[in-house]
């Protein structure tokens, strides 16, 4: 059928054969007075996709085009909305979706809504047509304009794409936390959430020290803006560094290995270590113990809200932030490409897939 009746994406069919995609029509929600069309120009991606495509997250509505760091072109917008014009380049994160009516909501907290709906994966209420949600893997996506964010004319579409999630998903913690002028910031991990971590935290005036298990990416970490690089591969790394971190945000897939208490030890008094990489295996074993010599605690959060998306494009805007990007064009053997590239730890440190014109040439 085609725009705007149906999209394309390129699909997976089963997590059992989770790199093969396949390029296919699908239907999107029904179109609403507030939503907004885009014709995508290109997509990061996301270890989310990974997770999800793969089954380390559980189980996956099938096929599934997954995709949530979406960068494009307005062409198509309801009659109530009010922030967004046809033509104007806008950005889609990891959220698509919610209530706008609940407490959290209500407080700058929509991506805590119990109702949200996700980019991909989620389905949607009968009302709106009742579909699985797909992502920007496509020709298009349709998109609330409330979850629909207008980008700054100095940002390559390429390097905005993946700041729609893993930027504001570094980001949000760190403002929530109060980093700035005179915190001493912990970034655990260089990859493609430590990137934006590192740049972010440094942009906002704090003194950045990375930790990492990869002596490889002290040179990256130092030029994105750490001050130290402390190795973790090293015998008893955490001594030196003990009660010095007022906040230390783990970007890192494999905490299950890590030793919490030579990590949390290195928190300065209450201090926290914060999570916002979310790996298929649980935490190692903590014991209530662990908190008890600097009084530090533990937490996590869910990628950030609109005003700190906007908060977070303005800083890059501003500051002219470079992070190091990769491109892909799109297509089933560079989809394939990438997702294997972020599964294997290849991609420095982010992957955008573009092209999207050639691969869909129809639309």
């Amino acid at each position: 059928m085609g725009y705007p009746d149906t999209f394309e994406g390129f699909m997976v069919q089963s997590q059992d054969d989770w790199t093969n995609f396949k390029k296919q029509e699908f239907k999107p929600k029904k179109f609403q007075e507030r939503d907004i069309d885009i014709e995508i120009e290109c997509c990061g991606v996301c270890g989310s996709d990974v997770h999800t495509i793969s089954g380390g997250w559980g189980g996956a509505p099938m096929p599934l085009c997954v995709g949530h760091e979406v960068i494009g072109k307005a062409v198509k917008v309801g009659d109530g909305v009010t922030t967004v014009r046809v033509g104007d380049r806008v950005g889609v994160g990891a959220q698509i979706w919610s209530c706008l009516e609940c407490k959290p909501c209500k407080t700058d907290n929509e991506n805590y809504c119990p109702k949200k709906i996700d980019t991909y994966g989620a389905p949607y209420p009968e009302e709106m047509g009742g579909v699985i949600a797909q992502g920007g893997y496509a020709s298009h996506i349709r998109a609330h304009e409330y979850f629909t964010f207008k980008i700054p004319d100095n940002i390559p579409s390429e390097e905005a794409a993946p700041m729609m999630c893993a930027g504001l998903t570094t980001y949000s913690p760190l403002v929530r936390a109060g980093v700035g002028p005179g915190k001493k910031v912990a970034i655990v991990g260089v990859g493609g959430l430590g990137m934006y971590a590192i740049m972010w935290a440094n942009a906002l005036g704090a003194e950045v020290y990375v930790l990492s298990h990869s002596p490889d990416k002290e040179k990256a970490a130092k030029e994105l803006g750490a001050k130290e690089f402390i190795s973790t591969v090293d015998k008893d790394w955490d001594k030196p560094w003990a009660f010095t971190f007022n906040f230390m945000l783990n970007t890192a897939d494999a905490t299950h290995k890590f030793d919490l208490a030579a990590y949390l030890g290195t928190l300065d008094v209450n201090g926290q270590m914060h999570h916002v990489g979310l790996p298929d295996k649980p935490l190692p074993e903590i014991k209530a113990q662990m908190f008890a010599p600097n009084g530090c605690s533990m937490g996590g959060s869910h990628i950030g809200s609109r005003p700190e998306m906007f908060q977070m494009l303005k800083l890059a805007s501003e500051k002219k932030l470079k992070p190091i990007i990769e491109t892909i064009p799109i297509s089933e053997d560079g989809c394939k490409k990438a997702v294997l590239g972020v599964s294997k730890n290849e991609v420095r440190y982010r992957y955008t897939l573009t092209d999207f014109d050639k691969a869909f040439p129809n639309r």
